[in-house]
């Protein structure tokens, strides 16, 4: 029900155009069904010089003695000043104190009792999330002259909750749509704010085809998926032209 009450409760938090929020709890416990055994209790009472506070779940006082069955704390070792002592059941373990409640077990130093859970609910308009963008930077002349060709590709925005990753194929295309270069796969995911940082130089290396549309124009074209098919679409493509004067035995 508690689950219930924190979904319709978040939903109508969105609604009102809230899109960050933050759940949380207070400390959990374990409810011990069962008789309780006398292995349940701490072994001894507490001792000590000055007792000043006790429950099922500490003990806090100045002097204590170490007893056994508890773990025993300074305040310097809890990071607190002052000169008081603690001391805490092992496990699980409770202290006996007068009073319902000694089933609902929630220990000294358990996780359910030192760790408390915090669930981030982030709202994002769809309108808001999109792709970062990818530009081609071309050193010098658009002119291929010998059998590879450099290029830098340049990550726009940094990698962010409302800049997502783009994934592209990248390759040298002759005007009919022939592959003459070799294509590389590409993940644009930078998360540097520093703009050096997010360049990526590369190089293409000509196939055996290029020969055929030497002195014509060909173009590096950045390609991406359409959505989850397998047919791909331009994204954003550079015209160069192909002027190799003697063809080479090096090219794959």
């Amino acid at each position: 029900n508690a689950i219930e009450d924190l979904t319709k409760l978040v939903r109508k938090l969105t609604t009102a155009n809230f899109s960050n929020i933050l759940i949380t709890a207070d400390h959990g416990f374990l409810y011990q069904h069962r008789p309780l055994d006398e292995t349940d209790f701490s072994v001894a009472d507490p001792t000590g010089s000055e007792i000043l506070f006790k429950n099922r779940r500490f003990v806090i006082g100045r002097g204590l003695n170490e007893t056994a069955g508890m773990k025993k704390f300074s305040s310097a070792k809890l990071g607190l000043s002052g000169d008081l002592d603690v001391l805490i059941p092992n496990s699980i373990n409770r202290m006996r104190v007068k009073g319902a409640g000694s089933r609902f077990v929630h220990g000294g130093a358990s996780l359910q009792e030192i760790v408390v859970p915090v669930l981030k609910v982030g709202k994002r308009r769809e309108a808001d999330v999109g792709k970062v963008d990818v530009q081609i930077i071309v050193p010098g002349r658009s002119l291929i002259s010998s059998g590879q060709t450099a290029v830098t590709l340049y990550q726009a925005q940094a990698v962010s909750e409302k800049q997502q990753q783009r994934d592209l194929l990248a390759g040298i295309y002759a005007s009919d749509g022939t592959l003459i270069s070799d294509e590389h796969q590409l993940t644009f995911d930078f998360t540097s704010q520093n703009a050096r940082e997010r360049e990526l130089p590369i190089k293409f290396l000509l196939s055996r085809e290029a020969d055929q549309f030497n002195d014509q124009d060909v173009f590096l074209k950045l390609r991406q998926r359409i959505g989850k098919t397998s047919h791909y679409e331009d994204y954003a493509s550079h015209r160069f032209q192909l002027r190799r004067g003697i063809t080479t035995d090096f090219d794959f």
